[in-house]
């Protein structure tokens, strides 16, 4: 090859133009090529070919730099036109009617764990690309699926893609861990990171499994955030439970705290002392700074401009008095007492009445007849007035729940 040509193609290389395009809403930027004479927006639709097909994405960046590979980039078919955009609304309802039918197949017995996460039709209806999630110790077996859906899907090429949690947690999106509207996946992140424990040790977070573990069930994305930081702030400040010298003295280190640039270091017969990265490189105590007190900022109240408001503090309760009723225990205490003063008088009133009905029925007995003679004449009395005496008799006999103001009538 002369030189000229070999220089020649390198300036080709250098005038092509790169873009990214994405095909989900928040994914995976892909690079393209532009062909020559061709400018797009960002923003923009643009048709181009994938190992999938044909799909319609995205422009997410512009003028991007060289890949590494340019020989693997391919380039943009078109801009998408509006045949294009009415034909992928139309396959955007047949993707969901895809996830609606596979979802319905995987409920009978023999499926278990696994779930459809998404459906992806080529635009030309020529690949049908499903996402299914499960875990690969069950026992799936991804070509008896096709074939037993291949009858529901006739026409295309049928492809079965395994997803992790992660890319079905962003699919199906929600509310995060820790509280906000919508998961970090589901918003901004584009790919994700390998997440360590290590990272979630650097920053003194605690490993319960609850507050490092996001809904998909593995170590949140957001432990990566701010890792590189205190990772760095840790390589300028002692180890954990090393021994080191401080203006107090040697000392072992509990604790780090990277975001104050200082150490806890526990110091024989003086108890836990915080030191600064500073104070233990040149062996000085430095002074600490004292809060000072704000001010109050007195307003004159002869001033135009600004309104004085006092609030006074409220009054203390004043205790109400008892009133005409006591309480509860003092009208409780007032009923027994009464109920056994009504009890006693009672009593008493029964004692009265059955010493005077025992008066009333000795009399006749003593005055006539012996106790003898009386039995005798009992039983030779007919049927009628035994039944009339002893009627009489219990006529006589006091009631118990009579009170002492209404006492027996005396036949």
């Amino acid at each position: 090859m002369r030189l000229k040509d070999r220089d020649d193609i390198i300036a080709n290389m250098s005038e092509t133009s790169y873009i990214g395009v994405q095909f989900k809403p928040i994914g995976k930027t892909y690079n393209f090529m532009l062909p020559e004479n061709m400018e797009v927006e960002r923003n923009a639709l643009v048709v181009v070919n994938t190992v999938r097909g044909k799909q319609i994405g995205r422009v997410a960046a512009v003028n991007l730099p060289q890949p590494e590979n340019p020989s693997e980039v391919q380039s943009i078919e078109r801009v998408a036109n509006e045949e294009d955009l009415q034909r992928k609304a139309e396959i955007t309802a047949k993707e969901e009617e895809v996830v609606r039918a596979v979802a319905k197949y995987l409920l009978d017995p023999g499926h278990e764990g696994i779930k459809v996460v998404d459906a992806e039709y080529s635009l030309d209806y020529s690949r049908l690309t499903i996402y299914l999630n499960y875990e690969s110790s069950t026992n799936f077996n991804p070509r008896n699926f096709i074939r037993d859906v291949s009858h529901m899907f006739q026409g295309c090429r049928i492809e079965v893609r395994q997803v992790g949690p992660r890319d079905a947690a962003k699919v199906i999106s929600g509310i995060g861990a820790c509280g906000i509207e919508k998961r970090c996946c589901s918003r901004f992140l584009t790919e994700f990171s390998s997440i360590s424990i290590k990272m979630a040790k650097a920053q003194d977070i605690s490993l319960t499994p609850m507050e490092i573990t996001g809904i998909c069930g593995r170590l949140r994305c957001c432990l990566a955030y701010e890792f590189e930081m205190y990772d760095e702030a840790r390589k300028n400040l002692p180890k954990k439970k090393k021994m080191v010298s401080t203006p107090l003295g040697e000392g072992k280190v509990l604790q780090i705290m990277p975001l104050k640039d200082s150490v806890l270091v526990d110091l024989p017969e003086k108890g836990p002392k915080e030191f600064t990265r500073t104070e233990l490189e040149t062996g000085i105590l430095e002074e600490k700074i004292v809060s000072k007190e704000i001010e109050e900022f007195a307003f004159s109240e002869h001033d135009e401009d600004v309104e004085v408001v006092r609030l006074e503090s409220p009054k203390p309760r004043e205790e109400r008095p008892s009133g005409r009723r006591g309480s509860r225990s003092d009208r409780s205490r007032q009923g027994s007492q009464s109920r056994s003063r009504n009890t006693r008088d009672g009593q008493g009133s029964d004692r009265e009445q059955k010493s005077s009905s025992s008066r009333r029925q000795d009399q006749p007995r003593n005055s006539n007849q012996q106790p003898g003679s009386n039995r005798q004449d009992q039983a030779g009395q007919p049927q009628e007035q035994r039944k009339s005496s002893s009627s009489r008799r219990r006529k006589s006999r006091p009631r118990r729940d009579q009170s002492t103001n209404n006492p027996p009538k005396q036949e």
